[in-house]
């Protein structure tokens, strides 16, 4: 999934999740597009820059497999 941002010189660009995380951290996002609008870096609920992917077992439940049986 790309999402859409607008650096601080006003040029756009889509980027990678973890791209946008390291722009947000250096302060180089004016802002950036979600589901329902535009959101400035430090005006409230902003993602966490500090994911780490998840190791654990699979738990979400494969409902193709299901079917199949």
């Amino acid at each position: 999934m790309l999402i859409r941002v607008k650096y601080v010189d006003d040029r756009f660009d889509m980027v990678r999740p973890e791209i946008l995380d390291r722009l947000l951290e250096t302060g180089r996002v004016q802002e950036f597009q979600r589901r329902d609008g535009w959101v400035m870096p430090g005006s409230g609920n902003l993602r966490r820059t500090n994911r780490t992917k998840y190791t654990g077992a699979e738990r979400r439940i494969n409902h193709e497999n299901e079917r199949k049986t």
